[in-house]
């Protein structure tokens, strides 16, 4: 019976949605052009298995579209942010790759984060860390360590919505019970980074940026 229905709940979706990109691009939903399609969508999930994606178990409306709101403000602010200093001449721009710890531990919120504040403007996220939760940013106009701290608590914050919104129970209610001080971790992570790694702006110090690639584990 669970392995009934963790197929249904881990299993089917991913099949269906090969299934649905499959007929997609095939603009064709005759029904044998479907059935060839799920062959294929079976092959596919037996041949190439991924890690089961599990799902949240709740979503607040509420939270939602308060992050959504957040989200419009944050990208609206960078861009002029961005605007101002291409017309800044004569300026000079220093960026930062920035990492940032998470409270997830789930693929599905640590991919919907990193996503987030990726399509924010002024920063990209360049490498995860899958296995210790932690994200690395470039970001563009961080100079001092201070500025690489305010991003890490900035892009904390976006995750803590994002949990608010959807985010498992368990972690939902670890966030509620969270204390300021648990954020003390994740800006040590960045003092690291500042102590260990230049500013990439900074052409006299550029050589040692080059130590961000063999900062921890990798997934």
């Amino acid at each position: 019976m669970k392995r009934i229905k963790d197929f249904f709940l881990h299993g089917l979706p991913p099949l269906l949605w090969i299934l649905l990109v499959w007929c997609a691009l095939w603009q064709d939903f005759s029904v044998s052009n479907v059935a060839f399609g799920l062959v294929l969508a079976v092959l596919v999930t037996v041949l190439f298995p991924m890690p089961s994606l599990y799902l949240s178990d709740r979503f607040n409306p509420w939270y939602a579209f308060q992050f959504m709101v957040f989200f419009l403000w944050q990208v609206a602010l960078a861009s002029f942010k961005l605007l101002f200093l291409a017309l800044s001449f004569g300026k000079p721009v220093n960026s930062a790759v920035v990492g940032v710890q998470l409270r997830t531990k789930s693929d599905l919120f640590i991919t919907a984060t990193s996503h987030t504040l990726s399509l924010i403007p002024g920063s990209l996220v360049v490498e995860v860390d899958r296995a210790n939760s932690i994200l690395y940013f470039h970001v563009i106009d961080i100079s001092t360590p201070q500025e690489a701290i305010d991003y890490c608590l900035m892009a904390r914050d976006v995750e803590a919505r994002i949990l608010k919104a959807a985010g498992h129970s368990d972690e939902y209610r670890a966030l509620l019970h969270e204390e300021p001080s648990d954020d003390t971790q994740a800006i040590e992570i960045v003092a690291s980074f500042t102590r260990e790694n230049a500013i990439v702006g900074e052409r006299e110090k550029t050589p040692q940026s080059m130590k961000v690639a063999q900062k921890g584990p990798r997934s």
